[in-house]
């Protein structure tokens, strides 16, 4: 029986190239000029730590960041920017999560949209991820056309296609 499975996950090579653009542009630009700008990527932690001069700068840092993520194919969906604290010395950081994985809630919505559709495929939660098996390939690639044009807050891929 032919399956795909939903999963929600980024590509964390094309994030760190985002965020060294955005270190360049961040080097380049006249207004961040004499001001100590900080982004670093803590891959472990799925998080992007970004201190500047002021909260104004820190915005259009995050403002640089998200136009990276967009040029590299990186849903803004998948990024959650925390609340712009003041730090010692004058200075304003924010650290911006990664959002990977579908989590239960999530998870459960899908499910319940896939089987209100009354189509004949089966939604299993696994993990973090949700597996959907029907006995036509047509149905799974009407499935993934609906769930494109839903919103459930996070960016959803399709693979495993079998």
């Amino acid at each position: 029986m032919p399956s795909l499975d939903v999963v929600s996950k980024v590509d964390m090579q094309a994030l760190d190239n985002a965020v060294n653009n955005v270190k360049r542009e961040v080097a380049g630009r006249y207004d961040f000029k004499n001001v100590t700008t900080e982004i670093t990527l803590d891959k472990k932690e799925k998080s992007i730590h970004i201190v500047s001069g002021d909260d104004m700068k820190v915005k259009a840092v995050v403002d640089m960041l998200f136009g990276r993520c967009a040029r590299q194919n990186i849903s803004p969906k998948s990024l959650e920017m925390g609340t712009i604290s003041a730090s010692t010395q004058g200075s304003a950081k924010v650290d911006v999560k990664i959002k990977e994985g579908i989590s239960k809630e999530t998870a459960q919505k899908i499910v319940k949209y896939i089987k209100g559709l009354g189509m004949k495929v089966q939604p299993a939660i696994q993990d973090d991820q949700v597996r959907i098996t029907g006995k036509q390939i047509d149905d799974l690639q009407e499935i993934m056309r609906l769930l494109n044009e839903q919103d459930f807050n996070v960016p959803l891929q399709f693979v495993n296609m079998k």
